[in-house]
């Protein structure tokens, strides 16, 4: 089986380059013959499909980018196999999604999203993303490269430090995770809360705003922003300078930082809704705060980056929840209580890091991918 793999490529650190590389990876530790392009380059692509031959495609992505995984690939008569994320609605190319013989998605919720909006679900199969479990690996903050990251920081050997990761903190619900922190202050022990977001316009706007929350919660001192562009092989010490990950999602298909920290041992306060119901255990290997609201909309209007005319307005059959919000009272609870214990904290990332090397390692991950493959496609 010869397979090209579409997506960020060369991989950039984030979440959807880093998910097509490790299936690029998995399947060539497998001996799978594989090549990888990116996604967008139509010159290239069209190279690999004249010479290499592909008996499938696989594009990483999510719907909006079915040009270039899916119609790209059927122009040149090759077998396209989209994996896919979700973000919040499908827009646009049902019927092409459709037709297809199999698409993977990252979760059971982005299956279910699919398939509320128009898709019959029957040539849909769940493939989680893979984790590279021996770069993300716990370590002592005590160890060098670790206990630099926390002195950079700005944060003591004696202070618990929550982290957040994301494009942006919001969306990973820092401001609820704020909110909660400002319940619990006078009660729980020296604090240090870090977001680590990726620089980018959007960003900043967002950040000001978080920080004047911050400001207005009266935990400023305590709340730090870092805005750098970081490789791969950052993360794991980042991952590992922390005590608790917090990241009550507002909108997640898998939550790829969440389970790097379960492999780096790390306990995760989550949201009990989406991929966190796929990949955390709440009591287990996780605390997942109950859904305090969910953003519902009518109709929204979309355009050229969904395949369609500017200023498209689309009315829904029925109302469509494309945000959540998790309990800040929730967050508050299981962020005290992990905070005021260490062995709770320990025993919680040991059973994290055990779900994730059982469950998420890459390797793994690409063996279901051919084990799906040979299923659906009789391919081998």
């Amino acid at each position: 089986m010869r397979v090209l793999v579409l997506y960020d490529y060369p991989p950039p650190p984030g979440g959807l380059a880093t998910q097509g590389d490790l299936l690029y990876k998995g399947l060539k530790e497998l001996g799978i013959d594989a090549q990888a392009v990116h996604y967008s380059s139509a010159q290239e692509k069209e190279w690999y499909y004249r010479w290499y031959k592909p008996d499938i495609v696989v594009g990483v992505g999510y719907w909006g980018n079915t040009p270039d995984l899916v119609l790209h690939a059927q122009r040149y008569g090759v077998l396209p196999v989209p994996w896919l994320v979700a973000d919040g609605y499908v827009a646009n190319y049902q019927e092409i999604l459709n037709a297809l013989p199999l698409i993977l998605v990252t979760s059971q919720w982005v299956k279910d999203v699919y398939k509320r909006d128009g898709l019959h679900g029957k040539n849909i199969e769940v493939l989680p993303v893979g984790v590279d479990t021996e770069s993300f690996v716990p370590r002592d903050k005590s160890e060098q490269k670790v206990a630099c990251v926390r002195e950079a920081l700005g944060v003591k050997p004696e202070d618990i430090m929550i982290l957040t990761v994301g494009g942006d903190a919001a969306s990973k619900g820092a401001q609820e995770v704020m909110q909660a922190l400002a319940i619990i202050d006078g009660k729980a022990p020296k604090w240090k809360y870090v977001c680590k977001v990726w620089p980018q316009p959007r960003t900043l706007q967002q950040n000001l705003m978080d920080l004047q929350l911050a400001t207005s919660l009266g935990i400023m001192n305590k709340v730090i922003y870092t805005t750098n562009i970081v490789s791969r092989n950052f993360m794991p010490y980042l991952l590992n300078a922390c005590d608790i990950y917090a990241a009550p999602s507002r909108l997640e298909g898998f939550g790829m930082p969440q389970v790097e920290a379960g492999a780096c041992g790390k306990p995760v306060v989550s949201i009990k809704a989406m991929a966190m119901l796929d990949t955390l255990v709440h009591g287990e290997t996780a605390f997942l705060a109950d859904i305090a609201m969910e953003v519902v909309i009518k109709e929204t209007t979309a355009g050229e980056e969904s395949g369609w005319e500017p200023g498209h307005r689309i009315v829904f059959q029925n109302p469509h929840t494309v945000d959540y919000r998790a309990s800040v009272h929730d967050i508050a609870d299981y962020l005290l209580t992990l905070m005021q214990d260490e062995k709770l904290r320990r025993r919680m990332g040991e059973a994290g890091r055990r779900r994730v090397v059982e469950n998420y390692d890459y390797r793994i991950v690409a063996k279901r991918f051919v084990q799906i493959i040979s299923e659906k496609l009789g391919l081998t």
